[in-house]
């Protein structure tokens, strides 16, 4: 495929190229299992001296199709699709950190990930120290060590929709001879490619806007090929050094650019699973399709509440990257000059009883735990999402007592603010 394609085609074209005489729409491979011929055939599959598929834990057509078009959307050279955003979260830093590692990430994330990091890795001899995204950069390098093996955060935090300093965090990771993994959830790469600025890994919970319909669950670790694994040799002896399991195969040696990513399915997905089924991948794609599209109207829908709220008098804050007077309006004209995303953060006036009140009086948006879907929606993440971290943990992840986090569909807008006008009447 052309590689000077414009987005939108990619959205509808990457990924699955028919030949003559099969079918025009990505197919279903509904199997656990493929046949050979022979036993060499399949012996030279289980050590990687050949590509093909034999089982589908480990790879399957319709998964891998969806992958080498998210790959190609955001530029890298290949992808692995997982069960969810957790498992690529979760495998993006295992793949490189074992016990008595350490890695860095900032203190805005997702408050799932933030467990996943700060409680289960932990538990499995992997530390974390988390930064303030907005400090200088010198701050955050102090929280660096010898065994630190990597930097993470996301490009637009959930739910507090801060914007990330991409360039920033590249610099700081690459000081250290460490990779820069961000999760791109939120912007997607319709509204930011953060390998264009320097990030070497890239996460997605595709159960967001690139399914956008909130139906399937997934997740996507996708690589540059950039960082140079073998530079830092020592650091990352899961990579540059032989593998047992593989009969003394080492990574970099045998694959080159695409050693993470085959470690990753070689290792990872062999021993722990956390697989994309065929169906999850195959209506992964039917969103995928119009990514382009319904994202410019949950920005433009958003850059309309947005505005809304902020000029509304019983809404006391309005967190929007989009808006003039954000903290973030410079970093996001940088990072995301098509838009951010349909996510904002907001504060009503009054007690929390007045929240509460408002959220359910509304009709339309409806209050659920999943975000960025083509209908719209709201949570209270300090009493849902985030309600396992302290006070004091909810205020490092910038998640204010009285935030609510609003992700705006694409309905028609004029009908949306007319929903969240008759609930703020009644507070």
């Amino acid at each position: 495929m052309a590689k000077d394609l414009k987005m939108g085609t990619l959205c509808v074209q990457a990924g699955w190229s028919p030949k003559k005489g099969e079918p025009r729409a990505l197919p279903i491979y509904q199997s656990t299992t493929f046949k050979y011929e022979t036993s060499e055939q399949m012996a030279r599959l289980f050590d990687l001296e050949d590509s093909g598929y034999f089982y589908s834990r480990l790879q399957n057509p319709t998964v891998d199709a969806v992958g080498a078009k998210i790959a190609t959307l955001e530029g890298g050279i290949a992808a692995v699709m997982t069960a969810s955003g957790q498992a690529a979260n979760f495998y993006a830093i295992f793949n490189i950190c074992q016990s008595g590692d350490h890695f860095v990430s900032t203190t805005t994330i997702y408050g799932g990930t933030y467990n996943l990091f700060s409680v289960t890795m932990k538990k499995l001899g992997i530390e974390v120290t988390f930064v303030d995204a907005d400090a200088p950069a010198e701050e955050i390098e102090k929280a660096f060590r010898p065994n630190t093996k990597a930097l993470f955060g996301e490009t637009i935090s959930n739910p507090s929709v801060n914007v990330l300093d991409i360039e920033k965090f590249a610099a700081i990771a690459h000081k250290h001879g460490v990779p820069l993994i961000i999760d791109n959830t939120f912007a997607t790469p319709m509204n930011c490619r953060p390998f264009e600025w320097g990030a070497d890994i890239v996460t997605h919970s595709t159960t967001k806007y690139m399914d956008g319909h909130a139906v399937a669950v997934g997740g996507a670790v996708v690589d540059s090929g950039n960082f140079d694994w073998e530079a830092y040799h020592d650091k990352f002896k899961g990579l540059t050094e032989p593998d047992d399991s593989y009969h003394g195969l080492t990574y970099t040696k045998a694959f080159g650019k695409a050693a993470y990513i085959t470690k990753m399915v070689a290792q990872l997905m062999r021993d722990l699973g956390s697989m994309m089924a065929p169906e999850n991948a195959f209506l992964l794609n039917l969103g995928l399709e119009t990514l382009h599209l319904r994202m410019k109207r949950h920005c433009d829908n958003a850059q309309k509440i947005a505005e809304y709220l902020q000029n509304h008098p019983k809404v006391a804050w309005v967190n929007y990257c989009g808006l003039p007077d954000s903290k973030y309006y410079d970093l996001a004209n940088k990072y995301l000059p098509n838009g951010a995303c349909g996510v904002m953060a907001f504060g009503v006036k009054g007690t929390k009883e007045d929240a509460i009140r408002f959220m359910d009086s509304l009709e339309l948006i409806s209050i659920v735990t999943h975000v960025a879907d083509a209908r719209s929606c709201i949570l209270h993440p300090a009493s849902h999402t985030h309600r396992q971290l302290s006070n004091e943990q909810l205020i490092e992840a910038g998640v204010a007592p009285d935030l609510m986090r609003l992700s705006v569909g694409i309905e028609d807008v004029e009908d949306l603010i007319a929903d969240l006008e008759q609930a703020l009447q009644l507070i």
